[in-house]
Parts: structure tokens; C-alpha cells; sequence
């Protein structure tokens, strides 16, 4: 609830009422923003509530670089994943409980709320034992934290918030409009955040209409050779997060740096199927390479291409980015695709192989 860089001054203020505190104005950065100021030396300490920061971002080696850069990397973490390996000066893990896992606190087991994409707020109760009876929740580790860092300044009852969920919700209740009697309801049932464009028709502009924004779109001409990559999730996929190797809806089994090609950009190329090939991106003046990828023929239009998140990642640059939200522009990169070298092919003919004989 809230997680934005550029919170209003609504927001703001009754944040500051709620805790008796004056919340800083100063806006923060965006994902895209951080690396940058991290690897500029801007800042400093870097702190992760969960995720995997480093394979979700673009322009890989850039970001690893500016996560080097600083002098302290904080994970919570569920478990472990690559961001781990690269750190700064001074490195911590936090495990803490998955939302799996069963979360006693002094009032008894605990649930959270999540709000999904749809706008709704859908309790969350795990129902297995903890890994380890030492693992904290993640409200207890942001309390502690905020206990040990703030001490007397702050009039929070933070060892009550952790000891009970509910006291979290009746401060986001008085907080944030749209979840009022906000633990009573969500004892009930589900329940959808109100959206007065939708449930009122309610425009709240200057006109009170709703304005549709006609976007024009951008004529991309690429040389012969260069190719359009996106950037796309398999099937047992969520976010970063692999259950599996294998992506059923477009028949690829048991391995992930596979590259989607219409096959007639595949015959033109000189390549076949299954071919190990390397990828180089162009963003202005940059050049960036991701070896190792498969050929696979697809229905996709002429020049496109679609590799997986997070794999390609390491060919979008930090500085192509859409214009008003700054979010890496993973859906249009430029490419150029060439055979591996000869040693690359010798071992991945052995892995072409092996996928084979596993393929059903």
C-alpha cells in the first residue's frame, strides 16, 4: 500500500498525523534512477524487502557495478537468489517468513493483506511450520529496525504492531482512503478498493470526463540484419522467480536462453533450428552481448524476436527507457543475432542433445 517514489502531499500529511512525525517532501528515485545514483556514488546503502533486484533490473553489468559501488546491500529474503552474490562493502541477509509459512505472534497466528492488480485485498494466512523457529516476519524485522534506529524519537508502539496485524491495518485505515473498517471487512471477505472512474463514473479532472490519449506511434527502421527483441515470462514463471525450465504453451522444454524467430528471418540468416547463437544489442552508441541463446522458429511477425525475462536482461541499457514512466523499454530493443563461436557450438551441441532426448 503506497509504494510509490512520488507520494502527494495528501498522502503525506496524513501519514505525518497518524505517527506524529513530519515525513520528508523531497521526492525518492524509481528503480531506474537508483542504479544510476548508486553507481554515482549518490547513494550509499542499499536496502531490499524481498525480490531479486539485481536479475529484475536492466542493463545487468551496470547494475551489478552500482550495487558494488555501495557501502552496505540489506536482503530480506525468503530465500536465496543471485542478487545475493553481488554486494557492497558490507553485505547482510535478513531471512524472514514466507507468506507460506505460519506467523505466531504475541496475539496468536497472524495473517497479512495483498492488494492484486485488479484492486483487490485478499488475506494471506500460511499453513506451514517455519523453516527455522528463528525467522522473523517482515513486520518484525522493519520494527526492529525501526526500534533500534529511531528509539525515543519515535512514540510508535512497534513491539504492538508486530505483536498484532490488525493494529497495522487500523493505521492504514486512518491513513489511506478505501479501507475503512478495513480488518472487519477483510474478515469477511475480499474486497475491491473503490475506483470512482469505474463504480461512479467519476472523472476527477478539470472537465469531469474521462480523456483518451491518442498515442502516436513510432516508425522503427532497422538495417538488414537488426532485428526488434522483447522481453517475455514462460509459463512457470512469476516474475523472477523459475518453477520450471519449460515453457508448454510455446513448446520449449527444459531450457530458458531460447530466442523466437519467425522462420523465414531464420532460413534468410542462414541459421536452423536449434542453432546456439549470440545476441548484441545497439542502443545509441552501446553494444551489449548475451551468448549462448537457441534458435527457435515461431509465429512472430517478420524482424521481431522474443527472448525470456530475466535472462535478457543484460541487453537492454539502463538508458533506454519509456519517456514519462521510466520503466526499461525491455519491449524494444534492437538486435543483431550471430552464430556462436566454434567452442560455444561444441558444447552447446551437447546441450541441444540433451534437451532432445528429454523433449516429450
Amino acid at each position: 500500500v503506497g509504494i510509490w517514489e512520488r507520494m502527494n502531499d495528501e498522502f503525506l500529511d496524513r501519514l505525518g498525523a497518524e505517527f506524529s512525525f513530519v515525513p520528508p517532501r523531497e521526492h525518492g528515485v524509481d528503480t531506474v534512477n537508483a542504479i544510476r545514483q548508486m553507481h554515482e556514488g549518490k547513494i550509499s546503502f542499499f536496502f531490499a524487502m524481498g525480490g531479486n533486484f539485481l536479475a529484475a533490473s536492466p542493463d545487468t553489468e551496470y547494475t551489478a557495478r552500482a550495487l558494488r559501488n555501495c557501502r552496505v546491500t540489506a536482503h530480506v529474503s525468503t530465500k536465496l537468489n543471485r542478487s545475493h552474490l553481488v554486494s557492497g562493502h558490507i553485505a547482510l541477509i535478513l531471512p524472514c517468513l514466507g507468506r507460506s509459512e505460519v506467523d505466531p505472534q504475541a496475539s496468536g497466528e497472524q495473517f497479512v493483506t495483498v492488494e492484486d492488480s485488479m484492486g483487490i485485498i485478499n488475506p494471506s494466512r500460511g499453513h506451514l511450520e517455519p523453516a527455522s523457529k528463528d525467522l522473523l516476519s517482515e513486520a518484525a524485522i522493519v520494527a526492529g529496525l525501526a526500534k533500534a534506529t529511531l528509539g525515543s524519537r519515535s512514540s510508535v508502539d512497534w513491539d504492538g504492531l508486530v505483536g498484532d496485524y490488525d493494529r497495522i491495518r487500523d493505521h492504514i485505515e486512518h491513513v489511506i482512503p478505501g479501507f475503512e473498517n478495513y480488518n472487519a471487512r477483510i474478515r469477511r471477505d475480499v474486497f475491491y478498493l473503490p475506483n470512482e472512474a469505474r463504480d461512479k463514473r467519476k472523472f476527477n479532472n478539470a472537465e469531469g470526463k474521462a480523456k483518451f490519449i491518442v498515442t502516436e506511434l513510432e516508425l522503427l527502421r532497422l538495417e538488414p540484419g537488426e532485428y526488434l527483441m522483447m522481453s517475455i515470462r514462460s509459463h512457470d514463471q512469476f516474475n523472477t522467480t523459475i518453477y520450471g525450465l519449460s515453457d508448454r504453451y510455446r513448446g520449449v522444454y527444459n531450457g530458458r536462453r531460447v530466442i523466437f524467430m519467425n522462420p523465414d528471418d531464420v532460413r534468410e540468416a542462414g541459421l536452423q533450428q536449434g542453432q546456439i547463437v549470440d545476441l548484441t544489442s545497439f542502443y545509441e552508441d552501446e553494444e551489449r552481448v548475451a551468448r549462448g541463446f537457441m534458435v527457435a522458429p515461431f509465429n512472430i511477425p517478420r524482424s521481431c524476436t522474443a527472448t525470456y525475462f530475466p535472462e535478457a536482461n543484460v541487453l537492454v541499457s539502463i538508458n533506454s527507457t519509456a519517456e514519462r514512466s521510466n520503466t526499461p523499454a525491455s519491449k524494444s530493443i534492437i538486435i543483431r543475432v550471430a552464430r556462436s563461436s566454434e567452442t560455444g557450438e561444441a558444447v552447446d551441441e551437447l546441450r541441444r542433445n540433451a534437451v532432445a532426448e528429454q523433449s516429450p
